[in-house]
């Protein structure tokens, strides 16, 4: 386990859990923990050794989205950091996360706001404890959606949902976040990340190769026609044919015994 002030890195049974730890302000995102954050996963991204990754927050909430007293301090001082801030740390978090080539999982402790629910959002699968909540609270500080939220939330939601909380930003609940396919789990609070990390660590223990082409055929099809989703997914078939884990599979089928996935 390495410690940095406001991210926590843990690494157990081929899983890399990250935690957002600035509980007295909501894990809100500045500067420093979002260049943090984006070095990581991207180190994550690139380890073997990580076959799964779970992103949590510390105390009551996952993430609040954008430290607002930074971001106010800044523009009082004319400083262009908050202008640039989409393109230089938002867009590159949400590419790295839906771009990973191993499944991450959200474990959403508490409220997910902004920013942070847009994080979420870009994740492979949500579980929320039954507490948590989500807000997207652009528009209640004269801003329009970021961190990819105008993409991923209507793909989870549908467009009209998705529009209702981005314009008149009213938080969801967890059970209907979960009636609606915005998250996939609820559990009892204090629960979200152990819940999580199993997940994980059973996915971890599966066919990463498999898990990294499915995520790449997904995103996609998200935005081709169906003759390009039908390309990708002929390529990435053939890809996940090759792996050494395809093999292991179908042998460990005829052989009528539980297949020993190595993520190859």
């Amino acid at each position: 386990m390495s410690t940095e002030d406001a991210l926590i890195v843990e690494d157990a049974d081929g899983v890399r859990t990250f935690t957002l730890n600035r509980p007295d302000s909501f894990n809100s995102l500045t500067l420093q923990l979002k260049e943090d954050l984006l070095g990581a996963l991207r180190d994550a991204a690139e380890e073997p050794k990580v076959r799964a990754v779970v992103l949590t927050g510390a105390g009551r909430a996952f993430c609040a989205g954008q430290d607002l007293k930074e971001h106010v301090g800044l523009l009082q001082a004319n400083d262009p950091a908050p202008l640039s801030t989409v393109e230089k740390h938002y867009n590159p978090l949400i590419r790295t996360v839906t771009g990973m080539p191993k499944p991450v999982i959200a474990a959403v402790n508490g409220t997910a706001a902004g920013a942070g629910a847009s994080l979420a959002y870009a994740c492979d699968l949500r579980i929320a404890a039954r507490s948590a909540k989500f807000l997207m609270a652009f528009a209640n500080v004269g801003l329009t959606a970021d961190s990819g939220a105008s993409w991923t939330l209507p793909r989870l939601i549908g467009y009209g949902r998705a529009m209702q909380m981005l314009l008149l930003a009213q938080p969801v609940e967890a059970e209907e976040a979960l009636r609606i396919g915005m998250v996939n789990q609820v559990v009892p609070d204090g629960e979200a990340l152990a819940t999580a990390q199993a997940l994980a660590a059973r996915m971890a223990a599966g066919p990463t190769t498999a898990y990294a082409k499915i995520k790449e055929a997904m995103l996609a099809a998200a935005s081709a026609e169906l003759d390009g989703a039908l390309a990708v997914e002929a390529r990435t078939q053939a890809e996940a044919g090759q792996t050494a884990d395809h093999r292991e599979a179908v042998e460990a089928f005829v052989a009528k015994r539980p297949p020993s996935f190595t993520g190859r």
